[in-house]
């Protein structure tokens, strides 16, 4: 028998069984601190397969999870319009919350989350998102010691086919929290605060919906300042035109080997469904049909990226590599190499950001308030194209360190 110190602590139910879930799924698999015991999800057949490969209840219903008294800890990836109420049942019934990015469809939301977390006395957080990347967290470590002088500016650009995978309806409609202004923008705005201190003053930013038949935006550019004087630009195009892994050693998102004639199959692909209908039942289908058997890690595979970030200092610049960091400065180019976890994609960072809150009983830095604080700046993005002007903020939260 397992002693008490390297028992499980995360007794995990999972709230929506889709293609986030399956992505995290590795890393809660592997974690030695978690156990799943339970999950809910609408759909029967997502229900019978997870009971079959967990060996554990699976639920029709939120609020019937949330009873269960295995369940300490909740991890919600259901469609963006229900992450504020089932964060709010879970916090009621006392469970910790892990909700997936974006936190909320709106500020109102994601405060009510917040303040439904701390009025229970439990801990939530919004992930997983690229600022948990190994390498992100390393080039924060780089700029916090001083050694490549003050942060003056960060850039990021992805490219990728994002728009142009199969999707339904709610994933092409702005206010259903479909388009990259509540998938994309996330990552890269929660990347850059932390990378920048977290305190961003204003936003200036175009968007783009560029595509016939997929009315939602697919790309932006934006200008972010900082209270401190640094700034950062921010890209992102999801088109399936140019694939900026190309200028990532052909690494992709999750850290897997690519080839390097991908571009364009996204949309060839897209061909085949009659209409916007047929794609979105094809999609929902795909999704319902997703088994949860352990897959077997690559042999060679490598850290998860957000697309190019370049991290300028007074006396050097600094991008993630494949494996760790390079550093750019007066002695030339070098490598800090950063250890992977153990599960592909890897992010168990995730789990390790709330154990440790759990057992400190301090608030993870990826909580309430830092997730409203990303999400006001990604909705500024979208109020500062469609108003085209400069956005001020009210809401930022610094880095705690």
């Amino acid at each position: 028998m397992a002693s008490m110190r390297n028992a499980p602590l995360i007794h995990l139910g999972l709230i929506g069984l889709g293609g986030a879930t399956n992505q995290i799924l590795p890393s809660l698999r592997s974690h030695p601190a978690v156990r799943i015991v339970a999950a809910a999800d609408l759909r029967p057949e997502a229900r019978e397969r997870f009971a079959s490969a967990f060996g554990a209840p699976a639920y029709a219903e939120v609020e019937q999870l949330c009873r269960d008294p295995l369940v300490n800890t909740v991890y919600i990836a259901t469609p963006h319009q229900w992450h504020k109420q089932h964060a709010m049942t879970a916090a009621a019934s006392g469970k910790h919350i892990i909700v997936e990015k974006p936190m909320a469809l709106t500020l109102e939301d994601c405060e009510a989350m917040t303040q439904a977390a701390a009025r229970n006395g439990v801990h939530l957080m919004v992930g997983h998102t690229h600022s948990f990347d190994p390498p992100v967290r390393r080039m924060r470590e780089v700029i916090r010691s001083g050694e490549l002088g003050p942060l003056a500016m960060v850039n990021t650009w992805s490219y990728s086919n994002f728009l142009m995978r199969p999707r339904r309806l709610e994933e092409l409609d702005t206010a259903q929290g479909g388009g990259i202004i509540f998938n994309q923008v996330p990552h890269q705005v929660d990347m850059v605060r932390l990378l920048g201190g977290g305190m961003v003053r204003s936003v200036r930013s175009m968007a783009w919906a560029l595509e016939p038949g997929r009315p939602t935006e697919g790309s932006h550019l934006s200008f972010l300042q900082f209270e401190d004087g640094a700034a950062a630009s921010l890209v992102f195009s999801g088109y399936d035109y140019f694939d900026s892994d190309e200028f990532h050693f052909w690494v992709g998102e999750s850290g897997e080997r690519k080839a390097a004639d991908g571009h364009g199959r996204a949309r060839a692909q897209l061909r085949r469904f009659a209409d916007v209908r047929e794609e979105s039942a094809f999609k929902s289908s795909a999704a319902a049909q997703a088994g949860f058997e352990a897959a077997p890690q690559p042999a060679n595979w490598h850290h998860l990226h957000c697309g190019v970030t370049i991290v300028s200092c007074a006396r050097g610049d600094m991008r993630p590599s494949a494996d760790g960091v390079l550093v750019y400065d007066h002695d030339g180019r070098r490598e800090l190499l950063v250890a992977r976890g153990g599960a592909f994609p890897d992010k168990r960072s995730v789990v390790d950001e709330l154990l440790a809150a759990i057992r400190s009983g301090v608030s993870p830095l990826h909580d309430g308030a830092w997730g409203k604080a990303t999400m006001e700046v990604s909705l500024a993005v979208l109020r500062s194209a469609r108003e085209r002007r400069e956005i001020e903020l009210q809401h930022q939260v610094p880095v705690r360190d």
